[in-house]
């Protein structure tokens, strides 16, 4: 970090130190520099519109400013913002206390559990309390300190109250430590009383000066490195797990020199798919229990796994049932300590690029056995075929599935559009069929797969990458949830395009029930019988009508051949684009094939009914396979 100093200061409320301080804080990271807070998200109520609102309109030729609909959509497009940009910039969240602020919780968990930085500025109660209880305050008869904002304490990386002007400054500078550290980052709040920021203090002026935060890239410790490099030396079959670190990092290259000099295969997790192209040789697609035939045989095979920028969630590990050789190890290559030693691993704590550049330097020679690379890549041609068949269309005048939805999208991308998606059924089928042409272009978030992320995500995206296309592969349960960031979209000037997936449920979850003895009970929109069950037809719904009566432009799409079309008049379109498509669930037209892996969601030990029975033994079976690496 540098900065310069002043001796002079100036008279400001709190809230106008705060956004003229945020406007000059900025990265850099391989002589590549970035507004670190490069624009404000609010909406204004009491607790905001008097402290931060004036400040923005005081400063609003040093700090752009985005009105957003719902405070949980504004999170989320920072984290889409954040994650294009990969990680270098950040956008602030400013609500009202109350409500507005707790609308916040479920942003910030998403940003956190998904390592992306957003800062987030709620309006707090009186710090003096001259009027008590406040509109919307929460009473807590014993702590009369505690707010609903302390709800952001245990999903925030970073949190601090401010209640009095001179603590700002310790505080705002340990915010934007915790923002640009590649290691600690995620949601990051300052709780702000509405007095609080509408006080004035004399604030030194070197407090204002332009501060460069550097992005570390930590290299590997030499001693780690070397036992590293004689793990993987002794490997026969060693697989890479890449996770969203590698992107991060942009250690996408380096990922190519390693497996073109090894010839090690690599898996993906939904946070890394992309790290490589899907054409190449060695690229085996998703892991896990939504990915691919070739990377799970794999991963069941493996004699040492390589992880690199990964987590390694529930579903990436088949709830600690995929990795089933005898003498599997596991090797993780991770900026974080606290990942890295996932799975009992040994362990390379650094930077994913630096890593990756040090282990292939020092693996100089070793190359895997040529009867392992020919196994690897025929399961991928297998897998291709797989591929071609759920994306293909025998009938250009039927009504398509879903997987033919993801067929047609992917004969109208371009190399570098974006696809974003969070939750439903979708995620599963694009971990295991889509294929990513480039680092950025497959954004799903699957850490924390939120329901309603994706449009407003989607916004974020465009706003970092203004001359991109950007897709939001949305069904009908998540496009219910969030549906609002559509006006924002066409406030913003923003050509984001939408496709609205109408299957009349939660067809992700319904699949579930049905497998865990639920039988489909409550994930259907259907007319609710006066046996209390939910049958007969379709709800009278019209989702592509909401959306044209939010400003968007709607392309229904009824045949594949409608959707072909429609898809490539939306990718030229630039305005806010909404193809909109009924799918074909009735079978047997092609579809996602099943998971090659297990996921541990607990059945009822007891029941009467027969489906809940065998659910059960199933389950029985299937968690005997479990194995805790350690």
């Amino acid at each position: 970090m540098s900065h310069s100093t002043s001796a002079s200061t100036s008279r400001l409320t709190v809230a106008q130190a705060l956004v003229r301080f945020l406007s000059a804080q900025y990265t850099a990271r391989d002589g590549e520099r970035h507004r670190l807070i490069a624009g404000t998200w609010g909406i204004f109520g009491h607790g905001n519109v008097a402290g931060i609102g004036q400040a923005l309109v005081e400063y609003g030729d040093v700090m752009p400013y985005h009105q957003g609909r719902n405070e949980q959509a504004m999170v989320h497009a920072a984290v889409g913002h954040a994650r294009q940009l990969d990680r270098l910039s950040a956008q602030a969240v400013t609500t009202s206390i109350g409500p507005g602020a707790t609308n916040l919780v479920t942003g910030a968990a998403l940003a956190t559990v998904n390592r992306l930085p957003v800062l987030l500025l709620p309006g707090d109660y009186f710090a003096t309390r001259p009027a008590d209880p406040l509109l919307q305050q929460l009473e807590h008869p014993g702590q009369f300190d505690v707010s609903v904002n302390d709800t952001l304490r245990p999903v925030s990386r970073y949190f601090d109250r401010i209640t009095r002007p001179e603590q700002l400054i310790p505080s705002a500078l340990q915010a934007m430590r915790v923002l640009a550290d590649p290691a600690e980052t995620g949601a990051v709040t300052l709780a702000l009383p509405q007095d609080v920021q509408a006080e004035a203090y004399d604030w030194p002026e070197e407090f204002f000066a332009e501060r460069v935060w550097t992005v570390r890239r930590p290299a590997p410790d030499p001693e780690e490195l070397a036992d590293a490099v004689r793990t993987v030396r002794a490997a026969r079959r060693p697989l890479l797990v890449v996770g969203g670190g590698v992107h991060h990092s942009r250690a996408e290259d380096a990922l190519r020199v390693l497996v073109d000099a090894t010839g090690i295969p690599v898996a993906a997790t939904q946070a890394g798919k992309g790290s490589l192209r899907h054409d190449h040789p060695a690229d085996l697609g998703g892991i896990g229990h939504t990915g691919t035939a070739v990377a799970d045989d794999l991963a069941r095979g493996a004699d040492l796994v390589i992880g690199v920028g990964t987590r390694y969630t529930d579903f990436t590990t088949a709830s600690g049932t995929l990795f089933q050789h005898p003498e599997v190890r596991f090797l993780n290559l991770n900026i974080a300590a606290f990942d890295a030693h996932k799975l009992a691993a040994r362990t390379v704590v650094a930077d994913a690029r630096a890593a990756l550049e040090a282990l292939t330097e020092r693996l100089s020679g070793f190359r895997v056995d040529p009867a392992y690379e020919a196994e690897y890549r025929a399961g991928k041609e297998r897998w291709e075929q797989v591929v071609q068949s759920a994306f293909g269309a025998v009938d250009e005048d039927a009504v398509p599935t879903q997987t033919q939805v993801l067929g047609a999208l992917d004969a109208v991308v371009g190399d570098d559009d974006v696809i974003i998606n969070a939750a439903g059924s979708l995620p599963g089928d694009l971990h295991k069929l889509w294929r990513a042409r480039s680092r950025r272009q497959y954004h799903l978030e699957y850490g924390y797969s939120c329901m309603g992320y994706e449009i407003p995500a989607a916004i974020g995206v465009q706003q970092a990458a203004p001359d991109t296309a950007v897709w939001a592969l949305v069904g009908d349960g998540t496009y219910l949830m969030m549906p609002t960031e559509i006006v924002t979209a066409v406030q913003e000037g923003l050509p984001v395009k939408l496709v609205l997936i109408q299957n009349h449920g939660y067809a992700s979850i319904g699949g579930l029930s049905e497998s865990v003895g639920g039988e489909r009970f409550g994930t259907a929109y259907r007319y609710r019988a006066a046996d209390g069950t939910f049958s007969g037809a379709p709800l009278p719904v019209d989702l592509a009508a909401n959306a044209a009566s939010l400003g968007m432009d709607v392309l229904r799409a009824k045949t594949v051949r409608e959707l072909r079309a429609a898809l490539a008049t939306a990718r030229a379109a630039d305005t806010p684009t909404c193809v909109y498509v009924e799918t074909d669930t009735s079978g047997p037209a092609p579809t996602a094939p099943a998971a090659e892996a297990w996921w541990d969601v607990p059945v009822a030990e007891t029941a009467t009914r027969e489906a809940a029975v065998r659910a059960r033994e199933d389950y029985d079976r299937q968690v005997a396979g479990r194995r805790r690496h350690l």
